[in-house]
């Protein structure tokens, strides 16, 4: 069906000072992908881990380095060493806690940190552990947070079973026994290629069962069949990355746009899109920012969020996320209001939590920026 496209607002486009300042909603962000270089190095010598470079630059600039090698091989290996330091509970809070404290002094307020409870067991912890040593770990960073003066920050988990292998069900248990101690919902995340999400069929039909939340990586390595799975077998109530919907979405020379079925359900429905830009172009899924969907799906108007999937292998922020876009489409505070925006309305979050955010803070702080855009009093977008 033809769809029209929007332009970016009117306004001028945001300057570096006021992404800074802006107030950020992150959905998409990996606990084992975010971790300061010199907590790997500290980490990694109290454990006995061996690490491919000694000091914290260096190790800093191999990560990098190896997730932008275009290796898939590499890339993964990065995830060996991080997941390899964080296998007591001591370890866990302090990454999580580290995380938390990052993230606010990014300008983030409210963010959904997801990591697969599996991955940290090595050492005996049980499951119940690692989540309770993350939770301790996010509330110390909070209240660190406020103790500093900065933004109030709320983080949630996201508790994640690996795709390739067969605890999806116990982990979508262990979601919905902590969702009233910090646990937001459920995630599987791995390989998509030969590891469709209908293989945990079970434990999404138990999450709906449940009346609990989850989200699916879907539609990044991997192609429409993966999202429409993702949709419409398993009841995703997000979409992890789902950048080849692009691929449901025809653009013909005289500028008009058809959407496919499958892309016109995703924007109707208004499933959101959890998209991770530098990510998704160092892993292949975009050939850069200027060339990402990210640009047609605003201008459609599907319900798009910005991300930081892996922070330390992307070396990226949400504020670098959002500059980048400023600089390739020329957005302006009202458009980083509007992803902002719709990320919290798709949180994991009781409606009355996330429309106090969006009113109290979100919107407020909005239209202080937007009305030094413009030289005077500003009027919150609605």
């Amino acid at each position: 069906m033809s769809a029209v496209l929007t332009e970016p607002s009117q306004g001028p486009r945001a300057t570096e000072d006021q992404v800074r300042r802006a107030p950020k909603v992150l959905l998409h962000d990996h606990l084992d992908g975010g971790l300061r270089p010199q907590t790997i190095v500290e980490l990694a010598s109290e454990c006995g881990h061996e690490l491919p470079a000694q000091t914290a630059d260096d190790l800093g600039r191999w990560f990098a380095e190896s997730a932008d090698s275009g290796s898939l091989v590499r890339y993964l290996e990065t995830f060996d060493h991080t997941v390899a330091v964080m296998q007591t509970a001591p370890a866990l809070t302090r990454v999580a806690r580290e995380c938390v404290e990052d993230l606010a002094a990014d300008g983030v307020v409210y963010a959904e940190v997801r990591y697969a409870p599996e991955q940290h067991v090595e050492t005996g912890l049980s499951l119940d552990e690692v989540v309770g040593a993350v939770q301790e770990g996010f509330e110390q960073g909070m209240s660190a947070a406020l103790e500093k003066g900065q933004r109030g920050i709320q983080v949630r988990h996201l508790l994640t079973a690996m795709r390739h292998q067969a605890r999806s069900r116990e982990i979508a248990e262990l979601a919905v026994a902590w969702r009233d101690r910090g646990v937001a919902g459920f995630d599987i995340a791995g390989a998509e290629a030969g590891y469709p999400p209908t293989r945990h069929l079970d434990a999404f039909e138990y999450l709906q069962r449940e009346n609990a939340h989850f989200t699916i990586h879907a539609g990044e390595a991997f192609g429409l069949p993966s999202i429409w799975e993702a949709i419409q077998w398993c009841g995703a109530d997000r979409l992890g990355h789902g950048v080849r919907i692009i691929d449901d979405i025809t653009v013909a020379d005289d500028g008009s746009v058809e959407l496919g079925r499958l892309a016109a359900y995703v924007r109707d429905m208004r499933i959101p899109l959890e998209m991770c830009p530098h990510s998704n172009v160092q892993t292949g899924a975009a050939e850069s920012i200027a060339e990402h969907p990210i640009g047609l799906l605003t201008r459609l108007r599907f319900r798009v969020t910005v991300n930081t999937d892996n922070r330390l292998m992307s070396g990226t922020s949400m504020g670098k996320e959002l500059g980048s876009l400023v600089e390739a489409f020329g957005y302006g505070v009202r458009d980083l209001e509007w992803f902002a925006v719709n990320a919290m309305k798709s949180a994991f979050l009781p409606f009355d939590e996330r429309l106090a955010l969006i009113s109290e803070v979100i919107k407020p702080e909005y239209a202080a920026l937007a009305a030094e855009a413009a030289g005077g009093p500003g009027v919150s977008a609605g």
